[in-house]
Formats: C-alpha cells, structure tokens, sequence
C-alpha cells in the first residue's frame, strides 16, 4: 500500500466544519472596511526578495531566517507580509503620488519557522494600508475601527498597547544612547540580544526573556526623546481614544519588528493563546514609498492575524452558533422528496438569511432525524405529503424542547429570524 501524503509541516487545512466562522469573521470584517470607505486591493503571493529586503530590512528575522525563497539564485520569495507588495502595487500603478488612499487585503502569508500553536509557516492575514495622511486622525481612525471589530465580532479581553518610535533622526539619537546603555550591561544579555545589538537594538526591547526584564525596564526610555510634534501626534492618539472610552496601554518597550515604522505602533495582544499574544499590530511608516523608489508620502496600516483571531472565537461557546444550519429539510415519500429542492429554492428565496440543507438519498424518517440532529442545525422541517398539499412544513426544535408545529411557508421567515 502505497504511503499516504500529508501537508507540509506547518500548514493545514481548513475543514467544512470549520469555514462557517472564518466565512463569520471574514464578513465582518469586510463589512465594516466598507462602512469607513476602503477598497479592496489584490496582490500575488510571490514578489521579488529584494522588495522584502528593501522594505523589511536585510538584518531583520523575518528576512535573515523566516522567508520562503525561489529560484536558482534565490531571487523570488513567497510573501511574509503584505505592506511591502501593497506599496509596490501602488507604486507599479501610480496610485501614491499626491493621492490619498485607503487599501484593503487579505491572504496567505508565508515564513519558514518553527511551527506552534497560532504560529504556522502558512497563515492568514487582513491588512489595512492608507496613504496621503500625515495627520495623527487616520492612524486614531484606524484603531477606533479595530476596536470595532472585535466588538462586532463579539471578541473580548484584548488589550491595547501604544508607542510612539518618533522619526527617525529622533530614534537615530535614541539608538546611540540605547546601544550605550546595552554595552555597559552586554555580560547580562543573551545571545539573541548580543547579535541584535549589532543590527537592530531596538529589537532588544522587545525580547520575551524574563531574565533581561530588570535590564530593559531601566533602559532608556524612546518617549524622552521625541520632539515637540512628535508627542503631540501621539497625544492627539491618546486623547482621542480617551473620548472614545477605549482603554489602552503605553507600552514603552513596544517597538514592532519592521524597520519601516515611525511614529504611531500599536497591538492588540491577548493571554488567551499563550505565547503568541498578538492578534492585529500596525503603526506609521512614513518613509517607505521612498525607501523603495516613490516619492515620500505619509502612510499608517495594520494587519491582523486571522488565524488567532479564529482560535479566539473558538474559545467562545457562542461561536458554534455561526456555524451551525439553521434547518435540516427532511422529505417524506417520493413525491416530497421530488418536490423539497423546489420548495427548498422557494424558502431561500423568500428567507435569504437561512442556512439550510435538503436531505437527499433516501432512507427511513429514523436515520434522516440522526442526520438532522447531526448536522448541528437548529430545526428540522418535515414535509410529507399531507404538508405537501397544505403547503405547510412541520417544525421540530432538535436543541430545544419547544413543542412541534407546522407553519406555511411564509411564516418560517419570522421563525428563523427570531432564532438569529
């Protein structure tokens, strides 16, 4: 027997009885970018690697060790993310230049790493990218509306943590003093920090080792070195989510992990998942239509995780309701069972909302009730002959012990959508 082929490690697949809530999270998602007014951008999954190299940074992780390279000379990569190829498209089409714009995307993204829980080598992101707006309001505007979001999608506990990197002639001031401070400590740091104080010592701030906590909490504080327009940018942020009542945290060690950021970072992060706290992370990148061939021109975005966005919903019992069917349509006899797909389009039509499947292939009224009950769905319509002619359906509860009753078929309408 010949040996069964599984995915790549660190990819998966996504199953039918799994689809309902990302198809869940996905429309709503989608609904409120269309509300605040931003359109939908598409762009390949393989770009040139100098595009990440520019854009990301040569001595960044996700660059050194994480990307998916192609070719003979290493010359394509799979995207590890989609701010570089967004700025690319608009760029290649000349939708940046003295333009404002509010991009939106969705896809698989791509890193070589160690594969985990809400870490995987194939994952799933939503991004956000606006360009034309130097002004501190679209990056509140773009925090607000993920605070929306998770309100709408009914997702709980995240909190919210704020920094400001400055520009960066600040935060090239802030570096000599960071890199100072880390050299006078360098016999206590490990050795992922040493060979990021060589490259990228911000990073350092960042790092999950418990034992360097003593070390980074009395380093150098960024804030302290930020100009006047600087902290009032980042003011403006703060005020206005205080007027909003939405609840933050100025997380001083915030830093993100791309080279391109200034000004304005943000994450929402939760203790749910375990180590992989961040769900949706963004901020300011100012310089990189430059960096990569543009004329300068402000931009703010973020992206969010959809994979741990959906291990989220998961925890939530409320969640199986988003995918289960609304009815399971059980046909008695030949003549029901030659009519149900016709009355079945009839009922979709007049109650579009519903989610509902025919039971087709027989059987006797036992095994189509297991069937039924099997299949998650809040009812089971039962059409016999009698219901036939009376162009009625009967209706049995299968999670309740609501007693059965047979309604016409206009009436399902107010039925279902009370059941929503």
């Amino acid at each position: 027997m010949a040996k069964s082929i599984q995915t790549v490690q660190g990819m998966r697949d996504i199953l039918p009885m799994q689809t309902p809530l990302w198809q869940f999270l996905e429309s709503t998602v989608h609904t409120i970018l269309k509300q605040y007014g931003y359109a939908e951008i598409r762009m390949p999954i393989v770009e040139s690697t100098p595009l990440f190299k520019r854009a990301i940074g040569e001595v960044t992780d996700i660059v050194e060790k994480e990307m998916f390279v192609l070719g003979k000379e290493n010359s394509l990569a799979l995207r590890p993310e989609g701010t570089a190829g967004c700025v690319r498209a608009g760029l290649e089409h000349g939708l940046l230049y003295n333009q404002v714009q509010r991009f939106w995307y969705q896809g698989a993204m791509f890193r070589h790493e160690r594969p985990q829980k809400g870490r995987y080598r194939q994952f799933q992101q939503i991004g956000v990218e606006t360009f034309g707006m130097k002004g501190a309001d679209i990056d509140l505007e773009l925090i607000v509306m993920t605070a929306k979001m998770w309100q709408q999608l009914g997702i709980q506990d995240l909190e919210l943590q704020l920094n400001s990197l400055g520009t960066s002639a600040e935060r090239s001031t802030y570096r000599t003093e960071l890199v100072a401070y880390f050299q006078r400590h360098k016999a206590q740091l490990d050795e992922d920090s040493l060979r990021r104080l060589e490259t990228n010592p911000l990073r350092i701030l960042d790092s999950k080792n418990p034992a360097l906590n003593e070390i980074l909490n009395q380093a150098p504080a960024l804030m302290d070195y930020l100009g006047e327009d600087s902290k009032q940018h980042f003011q403006f942020i703060c005020d206005g989510l205080d007027q909003l009542n939405i609840t933050y945290h100025i997380n001083p060690r915030l830093v993100r992990g791309l080279d391109y950021y200034s000004l304005t970072v943000f994450e929402w992060v939760t203790t749910q998942l375990g180590a992989q706290g961040t769900v949706c992370a963004g901020g300011r990148y100012d310089g990189l239509v430059a960096q990569l061939g543009g004329k300068a021109t402000p931009a703010v975005g973020f992206a969010m995780g959809v994979d741990r966005l959906i291990d989220l919903l998961e925890l939530d019992p409320a969640a199986a309701k988003q995918q289960a069917l609304d009815a399971y349509f059980i046909p008695l006899g030949d003549e029901a069972s030659q009519q149900a797909i016709f009355i079945a389009e009839h009922l979709r039509k007049v109650i579009p909302e519903i989610k509902m499947q025919v039971h087709c292939g027989g059987g006797k009224i036992k095994a189509k009730m297991k069937k039924a009950d099997a299949s998650g769905a809040e009812y089971a319509f039962i059409m016999g002959e009698e219901e036939l002619a009376q162009q009625q359906i009967t209706v049995k509860s299968l999670r309740t012990q609501a007693p059965q009753q047979t309604l016409g078929y206009n009436e399902l309408a107010s039925l279902i959508k009370l059941s929503k």
